[in-house]
């Protein structure tokens, strides 16, 4: 028994090491060199780089974009999703289970296909060139909302599912309209839920990336465009460096709101368990018939349409209509050194490595913060390792990429490069999926009931079998969810993947973003045949994802 307490302790201490390790060699030492290059000139504290930057007014108009865009597409998403929660969590109809599915796939698919649909669908000659919107302020905001959706949606719909409507139905009972019991009842007890959707949005849209560079241009920007533009265009790395400590600064910020207000969340929901509340659609009822108009207006002219216009013009090609377009995916374009297909192949193969990554990393995670210690102590240090993990989930991804680029020369001090590597953006693309597999296994873990692995071992199971039969059990189909979303954002990365994605080897969204920025119709066809692979393929992943899930599997975003 002695040997077995010490076998189980050296087991729990590597749970805990292995990922810490990871962590802090390829999230916190990259982010780490990136303040002190902010921070520190010649060895020693300098904070003129800050009075530097920020007297330009070229970053005061970046900052004020940033803000401005992030409050009004984070407005936006709460003002649409709200009724499209209601709709789709506390409505029957057939085929809601299609329509949820299908409104979460705006999340999963890669920012630059994002931007591309947009951006096919204003431009002159598409569907809604007439608009005047291609590279304007509207178009970023827009396309933000488009991406976002689907987090209000899905984080206020699971609570909204699981309120008790005996309140409602109070309320409705001394004489109160719809109206009046939903700006006095439902929305207040909704409020920590909306809270904690809103800050992950204003945080999405905040660092957003590929969609502001695809659609904004030189012309608008935020933060983290930015970064990169200081990097790659002015190389003027203290630049850069100063705007990622601003950047996660805000990022701080922003998840420490969410982070409260998912705990409001949490305490709300141990109240009572989910109630089966869904009523048929009653277009007679005012708050039915605008849900249902809203949504419908949204899913179709907001959600489809972008999407939809970007299949039909990737048949168009300067002779008429065709397949020429998807034909020159198998050849490279212009100067790029390989063609679409092969840049998908890489994709799939550093999103397989990735995702392989996260899912060891992540389940580590998961697995020692679902325990429930009893000494205080412990259970600050478990609430510690659950919030360390979360912040690669709102830290730029560009500031991830940028802190590899100029860390990973003699990383901790090692004689060796490993810059040149591509194991790195494999690495890169784990960092950012890692919450995602974490934030999906932990809820299903936590709900084991620990009574049942006294129960084990009580009956002669080693700690090994119990965690085998007990939670692994439970949670094999919340892993199958989390390696589906973590294979999908890996997919689609661009903002680290583009500053560490060799050129004889570039992924499908750095492919499709170079066609972009290359003339011709052949180019432009050809990016957005590739926007459309790359799309199907996400979307692919997200089908099986929903198919995997069950009734309170998988976790909250």
């Amino acid at each position: 028994m002695p040997g077995r307490g010490w076998r189980a302790g050296l087991g729990w201490g590597l749970a805990v090491v292995v990922p810490l390790a990871f962590l802090t060699a390829f999230f916190v030492w990259p982010v780490a060199e990136i303040v002190g290059r902010g921070f520190v000139a010649d060895g020693r504290l300098d904070l003129g780089g800050f009075g530097d930057v920020f007297s330009r007014p070229r970053t005061w108009r970046v900052v004020g974009q940033t803000l401005a865009q992030a409050a009004l597409g984070t407005a936006g998403a709460v003002l649409l999703g709200v009724p499209g929660a209601y709709l789709l969590y506390r409505c029957r109809f057939p085929g809601r289970g299609a329509l949820r599915a299908f409104v979460t796939v705006p999340f999963v698919l890669p920012t630059v296909v994002v931007g591309v649909a947009f951006r096919s669908l204003l431009v002159d000659g598409g569907l809604l060139g007439g608009l005047g919107l291609d590279g304007t302020f509207t178009a970023i905001v827009l396309a933000l909302v488009f991406f976002n959706y689907a987090v209000v949606v899905r984080t206020v719909g699971g609570m909204w599912e699981r309120l008790d409507p005996r309140a409602e139905q109070a309320a409705r009972a001394l004489g109160a309209s719809p109206w009046r019991v939903l700006r006095t009842v439902t929305l207040p007890a909704l409020g920590p839920a909306i809270a904690s959707a809103a800050s992950l949005v204003f945080l999405f849209c905040a660092t957003a990336f590929g969609t502001v560079l695809v659609l904004g241009g030189r012309r608008y920007g935020t933060v983290e465009t930015e970064i990169w533009i200081q990097t790659t265009q002015f190389l003027d790395l203290r630049a850069a460096a100063v705007l990622s400590v601003v950047q996660l600064v805000v990022v701080v910020a922003a998840l420490s709101v969410a982070g409260r207000a998912r705990a409001r969340t949490e305490r709300a929901l141990a109240l009572g368990a989910p109630a089966a509340t869904a009523h048929p659609v009653r277009l007679r009822d005012p708050l039915d018939a605008v849900a249902v108009a809203v949504t419908a207006v949204t899913v179709a002219g907001l959600l489809a349409l972008p999407l939809l216009n970007l299949v039909v013009r990737s048949l168009r090609t300067p002779r008429g209509w065709g397949l020429d377009n998807y034909a020159a995916l198998a050849v490279p374009q212009d100067t790029l050194a390989v063609s679409a297909w092969q840049a998908a192949g890489t994709s799939v193969r550093t999103a397989v490595d990735a995702t392989l990554i996260a899912l060891v990393v992540g389940g580590l995670v998961a697995l020692v913060v679902s325990r429930r210690p009893r000494r205080a102590a412990a259970r600050r240090a478990v609430a510690g390792l659950d919030a360390l993990f979360m912040l690669p989930l709102g830290v730029s991804a560009v500031t991830v990429g940028f802190g590899f680029l100029v860390s990973m020369d003699a990383p901790l001090g090692l004689p060796v490069d490993l810059r040149a590597s591509p194991v790195l953006v494999a690495v890169a693309q784990a960092v950012v999926a890692v919450p995602l597999v974490v934030r999906t296994v932990l809820p299903v873990l936590r709900a084991v009931d620990p009574r049942q692995r006294e129960v084990a071992a009580t009956l002669g199971a080693s700690p090994g079998r119990v965690l085998r039969t007990v939670d692994l059990a439970v949670a094999l189909r919340a892993v199958g969810l989390a390696l589906g979303f973590a294979f999908a954002a890996s997919l689609g990365e661009f903002g680290a993947t583009s500053f560490l994605a060799r050129p004889q080897e570039p992924t499908l969204p750095v492919v499709i973003f170079r066609l972009l920025g290359r003339p011709g119709a052949e180019n432009y066809g050809a990016a957005l045949a590739a926007s459309v692979l790359l799309a199907a393929l996400t979307a692919g992943v997200v089908a099986v994802c929903e198919r995997l899930r069950r009734p309170g599997t998988g976790g909250a975003w």
